[in-house]
């Protein structure tokens, strides 16, 4: 098959008509189409993928461009058109994928799909175009080119690492399929499938009248043959089980090495909080201790003016002049009486009398002196107290400071834990799990043992039945016929089949040899690849044996190996001029397959696939225009460029 044209319209980037051709010299079979990251390149891929199958990978299924779509009014209509020109078997097809589009007056949803996708495939014969009916266009789009195979000729990097990723896990079946499609094995497995269908039909056709046995016997084996059947079906669903609960295993696994650290994290986080939680207790404890030092605030503030009172009252002398417990009532008293307790005479005139008198300025009603006398001693015990309430208070502050800047970094730490530990597993959860699907495995081990060995049982038991059963048909004419067509039949399907294992054994090997050389061609290095019996890859050291981790370029230069060694396979098996294994070769359509290489490699890459392929469509970065152009100009055949008018995310043209 060879690609020559592709016509877009309003195709995401691609605003109004475009026409791109392909170039399909058998020398110059190189067509190289570059563009910045995001002018279109991927969009591109998919356009192929989109006009043969309608389907695509992105994850916005409106394709209309929205530059186009910006231009139209409310209710109004475009259509996005994808025409794919090609060859297939010497026969040139025109295939048509159409879409229409409404504008809607809606905010949220400014545009909408007007129908069905509309679907054509055009061939020119007898230099008349001629339309394939539409009950017959899935029938002919898959002898075109089937959508199970496509992923492997229209495809970009992310697509390739997952295959990669897939043959190297064991999952080599998908691609098997393929193998056994593209190189023209179907052809054995259809006849296989009809031959054990005609078997099967031949049971029916026994005549049970010559012997009643004849019919139980029939009975027996087709239950025999159902339930083999469906343990074959359940051995299936084992394997792939196997190959799901094994890589998950291994992921598991990978998580637990990579989340090792999330353990020493979540002890770490588990200590941190603790120290948040008695940090906040502190700072009360501390706050409550600032507060007491502040009850001695207004002594500390009058502590100046106290000083300053008692300074005073020594001076003045006044807190000599009264008598201790000597109150103004008992100088009443005693003048009054007209003695005094010493029994001194008191009266009016004398010293005595005079002296009495003049206490009453000191003692009205209360002895100043004992007032000052108090004062003077608490002033002195609040001068006393207040002498160390800013040293106390300044230390209480440093304590509450210190507390809140070290439950400041805490709260930062827990934050930075966090983010960490937002990224990872938990380790414990994880080994629980791994647990799990390792009794899982375990359980599908035993079953499948179980299952095998009573398939072993059931088909002896069929096959003893079988006999009893020929020898009672043998004795009719009709029975004997039917035995007979039987045996013809049972005898085709066996050979067919040992055919089939021999050509399928023989394709493998020599797969396994042409994707070596291919692989080898492309690193350069001392691996070797080794193909299993269900295409699983194993990839091995040459010199020393084992096999051995592969890189992710390493894993790319895997897939690309195989799918050119089929697509070389493929070419070589149409130079042959008789044999049932002939197919056709497909192109390769590939986006940004260089990023992952290094120059060395993407030399070997641009050196090998043009004499591989019949066709080779690279979409590369600006950036690899001058690697691309070094290695590959003299298989160009045609250079497009991709062009986003003033770095435009909605509109891209070709050149």
């Amino acid at each position: 098959m060879l690609l020559k044209s592709l016509k877009l319209k309003d195709f995401r980037q691609f605003k109004g008509e475009q026409t791109i051709v392909f170039s399909d010299d058998p020398e110059k079979n190189v067509t190289v189409i570059m563009g910045d990251n995001g002018t279109g390149k991927t969009t591109l891929a998919q356009a192929f993928t989109w006009c043969l199958y309608g389907e695509t990978d992105f994850d916005d299924k409106i394709l209309l461009c929205k530059a186009t779509l910006r231009d139209m009014l409310p209710g109004q209509t475009e259509k996005v058109r994808a025409e794919l020109t090609l060859t297939h078997k010497g026969t040139e097809y025109i295939i048509v994928s159409e879409q229409q589009y409404r504008k809607t007056d809606k905010s949220d949803k400014p545009v909408e799909v007007a129908g069905q996708r509309g679907f054509t495939i055009m061939y020119k014969q007898g230099g008349q175009v001629e339309y394939v009916k539409q009950t017959q266009l899935d029938g002919r789009m898959k002898e075109i080119l089937p959508f199970e195979l496509a992923r492997y000729f229209f495809f970009d990097g992310e697509r390739i690492t997952v295959m990669s990723k897939r043959l190297s896990q064991g999952k080599g079946d998908e691609f098997a399929r393929a193998v056994r499609s593209l190189l023209g094995l179907d052809a054995f497995t259809s006849a296989i499938d009809h031959l054990k269908k005609t078997i099967k039909d031949y049971d029916k056709k026994y005549d049970a009248r010559s012997d009643s046995k004849i019919e139980d016997y029939t009975y027996q084996i087709s239950n025999f043959e159902q339930t083999i059947e469906l343990i074959e079906m359940r051995l299936s669903e084992i394997a792939d089980e196997e190959v799901l609960v094994t890589e998950r295993i291994g992921d598991l696994q990978a998580a637990i090495e990579k989340n090792k650290k999330s353990e020493e994290l979540a002890e770490r986080e588990k200590k941190l909080i603790s120290r948040r939680d008695a940090l906040i207790v502190q700072k009360g404890r501390n706050i409550t201790g600032l507060l007491s030092a502040l009850k001695r605030a207004p002594a500390y503030f009058a502590k100046k003016m106290m000083r300053d009172s008692l300074q005073q009252l020594t001076k003045t002398g006044k807190t000599d002049k009264s008598v201790p417990f000597v109150n103004a009532e008992t100088i009443k008293y005693l003048i009054e009486r007209g003695r005094c307790i010493c029994g001194a005479e008191v009266c009016t005139g004398t010293d005595a009398c005079n002296t009495l008198t003049e206490l009453f300025s000191y003692v009205p009603p209360k002895s100043i002196g004992d007032s000052i006398a108090d004062f003077r001693e608490k002033c002195k015990e609040r001068v006393r107290i207040s002498e160390s309430m800013f040293d106390d208070f300044e230390a209480k502050y440093a304590d509450v400071c210190a507390c809140d800047s070290e439950y400041a970094e805490v709260l930062q730490d827990i934050a930075d834990v966090g983010k960490q530990l937002l990224g990872m597993d938990d380790v414990g959860k994880l080994q629980a799990d791994r647990k799990r699907y390792e009794t899982n495995l375990r359980g599908l081990h035993m079953e499948k043992s179980d299952c095998e060995r009573r398939m072993g049982g059931l088909e002896t038991e069929c096959k003893r039945v079988e006999t009893e059963r020929d020898k009672l048909t043998l004795k009719d004419d009709n029975n004997r016929r039917v035995t007979i067509y039987k045996a013809y039949a049972q005898y085709m399907y066996n050979t067919l089949l040992e055919q089939y294992a021999e050509e399928e054994r023989k394709i493998r090997e020599e797969l396994e040899e042409t994707v070596n050389d291919i692989f080898h061609s492309l690193l350069d290095e001392g691996f070797m690849l080794e193909l299993s019996e269900r295409y699983d890859v194993n990839v091995i050291l040459s010199d020393f044996g084992g096999s051995s981790e592969t890189s992710t370029a390493q894993n790319i230069s895997i897939i690309f190996a195989f799918i050119a060694g089929v697509i070389k396979m493929a070419r070589e098996s149409q130079k042959e001029e008789s044999g049932l294994l002939v197919t056709e070769p497909y192109p390769f359509v590939m986006d940004a397959p260089l990023s992952s290489f290094d120059k060395k490699r993407i030399e070997n890459v641009c050196d090998v696939l043009p004499r591989i392929a019949e066709q080779v469509i690279i979409f590369i970065k600006d950036t690899d225009g001058e690697i691309a152009e070094e290695h590959l100009g003299n298989r160009i055949g045609r250079r497009l460029t991709f062009h986003a008018p003033n770095n435009s995310k909605t509109e891209t043209y070709v050149s």
